[in-house]
């Protein structure tokens, strides 16, 4: 069986970053709620330079797929409900029952 690691993310302190060791590099996540779309985003940032910004965290699609070229986290990021109950990343069940997955582990605590 593969072996997952999460992202965790703190609802309650959003908007806020945090930063990320993923395949070997530093990364600032910054969170973002879309109350009237209920709806999050992610802006990326590496050395201070915004890679990707508002990135749509949209259940079952990996995070800044076809975006390499922009130095993005080559680990694979997807946002799933293991339990496969859910169907969409919403306030009420990100980070409790859908989560930022990396399969196979992924992540440094950094």
């Amino acid at each position: 069986m593969a072996d997952y690691q999460f992202i965790p993310i703190q609802k309650s302190l959003i908007p806020y970053q945090f930063n990320i060791q993923l395949g070997g590099k530093t990364f600032i996540f910054d969170i973002r709620y879309n109350a009237q779309g209920d709806f999050f985003t992610v802006d990326l940032y590496h050395n201070g330079e915004l890679l990707v910004a508002a990135e749509k965290i949209v259940y079952g699609r990996l995070l800044f797929v076809n975006q390499q070229h922009l130095g993005v986290p080559t680990v694979p990021i997807i946002p799933y409900d293991l339990a496969m109950n859910e169907d969409r990343v919403n306030w009420d069940n990100f980070n409790d029952t859908v989560f930022l997955w990396l399969p196979n582990g992924g992540f440094e605590n950094g």
